[in-house]
């Protein structure tokens, strides 16, 4: 592997080849000098005069075959770490002809560096050392392979049009591979003392996992609350040996319920906690991912397919209403928001009163919050209310609606909660 100075290593590497050896094909070609520089530089000085080569670094490209490849000698099986950088090099030789800008010495010195470089498809690694102080280059296990390009009349006329300057004789060549070192630390996994527990090996569970097809809420309901009993429907289900997995981006782990008994082969049934239960103060409203655990304590597991399950909060209002100072002909409604369960720390939460939107304006103590976050019962300030109507309100956490309808009268029909109504006089 190599460090930072690769890329230059590689140029001066070339430089020195080429300087060295062309002289030695071409005995008319002893003043030669060898540039790297952007090609619109090259023979700008008037001093610039002879026989000359040019070696411009016009691209690099990232090698697809070592981008997500782990470096051999860092790494051993079952270990992980960061691949190096692997590069390919493209070079642009330019070849400059006399002080007569005569166009047949430009072209023994292409000629020339062209047989110097198919003679030399390896870059030696004492060439490499020598090129330039500090650099390790030569040290990586792959060898450096420089391979003639060929460029189309069309790349190469887009190149030369780039670079700002006239057309002169040119070849491509690539040099493959370059690797610089990543300096990320690797992860060393300890080594293994047992196999499973009491060193049994692995263990091996027939059949297939669970499937999950269709959630159902209570009364078709958009989400389920406290208390009420939801429905799971799917392959089969296992109820001795199944567990239902909820799992929130708000909650550090996940919480478990049993199913119910009873029921088709093909669905599940729980129930949540009523809001009385003490086990209710370890959910939150939003949203969770739901899946269906199979299999006996202590040994392996199955697990479904997640499905998105909506807990909704159920709520209770307090509303103070006072004269807008602005306009006494309408009204400010404070509305504080008890919910079950409660909303905690960090959650996005808005109160919707009749086809208004409002955001909390009592949030709880400024983060970092503690673990678990503390929970909270939101306050609104909705301004200029007009009179003489009733609101509905709908309490809004993580994108989960509170339930306004109730089914109430003979036959049984839904409508809108009072409780969760706000009269403004």
């Amino acid at each position: 592997m190599s460090n930072s100075l690769a890329i230059a290593a590689t140029t001066l590497t070339l430089r020195a080849l080429l300087e060295k050896e062309i002289p030695l094909r071409d005995a008319g070609l002893p003043g030669l000098k060898v540039t790297t520089l952007p090609p619109d530089l090259a023979r700008k000085n008037a001093a610039d005069v002879g026989a000359q080569l040019n070696v411009f670094l016009y691209q690099t490209a990232v090698n697809a075959a070592w981008r997500n490849q782990a470096a051999p000698t860092q790494t051993r099986p079952g270990e992980t770490g960061r691949p190096p950088l692997g590069l390919n090099l493209h070079y642009l030789l330019t070849a400059y002809g006399d002080d007569t800008d005569d166009e047949s010495i430009s072209h023994r010195v292409l000629g020339g560096a062209m047989g110097v470089l198919h003679d030399h498809a390896l870059l030696g690694r004492d060439e490499i050392r020598g090129a330039l102080a500090g650099n390790d280059l030569a040290d990586q296990f792959e060898r450096l392979r420089v391979t003639p390009l060929t460029l189309p009349m069309d790349e190469m006329s887009k190149l030369w049009t780039a670079l700002q300057t006239n057309y002169r004789v040119s070849a491509g060549y690539e040099v493959t591979v370059v690797l610089i070192d990543s300096l990320a630390a690797s992860r060393a996994a300890l080594p293994v003392l047992t196999r499973g527990k009491d060193d049994r090996g692995p263990e091996a569970t027939a059949g297939l996992a669970p499937q999950i097809a269709e959630l159902v809420y209570p009364r078709s309901q958009q989400a389920a609350r406290l208390g009420e009993r939801v429905v799971l429907k799917g392959t089969p289900f296992d109820r001795t040996k199944t567990t239902l997995r909820f799992t929130s981006t708000r909650l550090a782990a996940p919480l478990e319920l049993p199913p119910l008994a009873g029921g088709a082969p093909d669905e599940v049934a729980f129930e949540l906690p009523a809001a009385a239960d003490p086990a209710a103060a370890d959910w939150v409203p939003g949203w969770y991912s739901l899946a269906a655990v199979v299999g006996a304590p202590g040994g392996p597991k199955l697990v479904s397919n997640e499905v998105a399950f909506a807990l909704a909060p159920t709520i209770s209002l307090a509303s103070v209403i006072s004269v807008n100072p602005d306009d006494p002909a309408l009204r400010d409604v404070a509305v504080t928001v008890a919910g079950a369960p409660r909303c905690i720390a960090g959650q996005r939460v808005t109160l919707a009163f009749g086809d208004r939107q409002a955001d909390a304006v009592s949030p709880p103590v400024p983060p970092p919050w503690p673990a678990p976050p503390p929970p909270f019962d939101p306050n609104f300030d909705v301004k200029k209310v007009a009179t003489g109507q009733t609101y509905l309100v709908r309490l809004r956490v993580d994108g989960v609606d509170s339930i306004p309808v109730i089914v109430t009268g003979a036959p049984p029909l839904p409508a809108f909660d009072p409780a969760q109504q706000v009269v403004v006089p």
